[in-house]
């Protein structure tokens, strides 16, 4: 299967614009998902490692430091540096992301481009994140500042690694804030990386700081510091409580999190075409190997087209190429790690015990990595496992519906709020469909394809809160502060 095709340039702790060992001089090995087998050891940070990271950040943000007195304007003209040194480097990063994270190497061409675009357009922002002149009672003039929160704990996870650390990093910087980012241990690579091209860029010393290691350990330590101002997370909704707690038991910091989610995509009968709802829900589904926190994970199809929509859709699993990630042909790579392929299959079996149909797929497919043929299931009730739980992985459920207001109630009925969508040709359906289900993104005759820097992402209920993305997600990374002035007379 996929042998390592690029070197790994950094393997330590960046801190103040430096490399460093751990404090305890401790690595971990990081592994490739095709084979199972060690591509380079990391250095592990813990506590001692964030609390140097966080002194270092502290420091960068100091009043009267490089970065507290740099002009907005200067900022993004960094960050469209740093998007210009992304760019130059794409194909390297592409390759690396595919070595420790296992997807295809197109996939991970598009995650950097698309990192790319988020950078480009929190630089536009830089210069324009401004308060507003108060007209209050009495001889006063009133205005606020929209100022930095401060050091900015970041952990992100491992399905995205680039793409969602690009996500927090990007609007933290548009904003003046500095940075500790925490990459998820299965997939450390990417973000060493992009710590040597904020360096290069130009940022300041401080300004970011990256700390692998373990989510126990340099996790916990990041969401329980008390100089971190602010903890951005996505992940699991288990981890995602335990930072809130941590975060109340330590110095009440910001907290925003971006959670699982088990997002609906309802087809209707009406639908302008069919193939199109097909296609567009396998991708939403199987793309990232199933490994994403938006996918459509309950397909609901109305009854008169249920059985031409999961022939269609069997058709196209059975097609979709499983193989080498370096593969330009090749469309799904391995699942990230032993203990995620063990619950995919876990639940696999679990569906075909409750009595849903397993219509293709659900094997291992060779007999090294992590790979694992994508599975459909028919006849799929509600109060199955796999109806119910993330799967976070390459299965399909098919369920079926008769009626808008039974699909909305019964999309609806799950912890999770994330994400969903509506394939169907009567715009009213549609936007009654969009009004009615509890989520933060709603799409309509497409699905997260259509994700893009300009819009919101979030969850509501244990999918999360706060937004990514977006004008939105500057107020994340911002404190409102109002400033008032006695005047000894005021004029209109």
């Amino acid at each position: 299967m996929a042998k390592p095709k690029v070197a790994v340039k950094f393997q330590k702790l960046f801190i103040n614009n430096e490399w460093h060992d751990s404090v305890s001089g401790k690595t971990f090995p990081t592994i490739n998902p095709c084979d199972g087998q060690v591509i380079c050891e990391v250095a592990e940070g813990d506590k001692a490692d964030v609390d140097k990271a966080v002194a270092a950040a502290e420091e960068a943000f100091k009043l009267g430091s490089a970065w507290r007195t740099m002009d907005a304007s200067k900022r993004g003209v960094l960050i469209n540096k740093l998007a210009d040194l992304i760019k130059r480097d794409k194909d390297y990063i592409a390759q690396l992301e595919t070595l420790d994270n296992g997807k295809p190497i197109g996939d991970a061409e598009g995650d950097v481009d698309e990192s790319i675009s988020v950078y480009r357009y929190y630089a536009g922002w830089c210069d324009k994140i401004h308060g507003k002149t108060i007209p209050i009672d009495g001889s006063y003039l009133c205005f606020t500042r929209h100022e930095p929160v401060g050091v900015v704990g970041q952990i992100v996870p491992w399905n995205y690694p680039l793409a969602m650390a690009t996500w927090k990093v990007a609007p933290a910087l548009c904003t003046g804030n500095t940075i500790v980012l925490k990459p998820a241990e299965q997939t450390p690579l990417s973000a060493l990386y992009l710590a040597s091209l904020v360096a290069e860029a130009g940022f300041p010393p401080g300004v970011f700081n990256v700390i692998p290691g373990y989510g126990p350990t340099a996790g916990a330590a990041i969401a329980s510091h008390p100089k971190v101002d602010k903890v951005a997370f996505t992940g699991s909704c288990e981890v995602g409580h335990l930072i809130q707690q941590a975060a109340g038991k330590s110095n009440l910091k910001r907290v925003t999190l971006e959670l699982g989610g088990k997002s609906p995509l309802i087809v209707f009968a009406d639908t302008a075409d069919i193939k199109q709802a097909v296609s567009c829900a396998h991708r939403a589904l199987f793309g990232n190997m199933g490994q994403c926190c938006c996918a459509a994970s309950r397909t609901f199809v109305e009854e008169s087209i249920y059985d031409e929509f999961v022939q269609m859709s069997v058709a196209m699993a059975r097609m979709r190429k499983v193989g080498d990630p370096f593969e330009p042909t090749v469309e799904h790579g391995p699942q990230i790690d032993q203990e995620q392929f063990d619950k995919i299959m876990s639940l696999i079996e679990s569906g075909k015990k409750e009595g849903a149909k397993l219509e293709c797929g659900g094997n291992r497919v060779g007999d090294k990595g992590y790979f694992i043929e994508p599975a459909v299931f028919s006849g799929v009730k509600d109060d199955m496992k796999i109806a119910k739980e993330e799967i976070f992985g390459p299965v399909m459920q098919i369920f079926k519906f008769k009626t808008v207001e039974e699909v909305i109630e019964r999309a609806n009925d799950t912890t999770f709020g994330l994400a969903g969508g509506v394939f169907t040709s009567n715009i009213e359906k549609a936007l009654m469909v969009a009004n009615g289900l509890r989520a933060g993104s709603m799409w309509i005759n497409c699905f997260n394809d259509a994700v893009r820097p300009q819009a919101p992402f979030g969850g509501f209920k244990e999918s999360g809160f706060g937004r990514e993305l977006s004008e939105y997600c500057l107020d994340n990374y911002t404190e409102v502060k109002a400033v008032t002035i006695k005047l000894p007379q005021k004029n209109s």
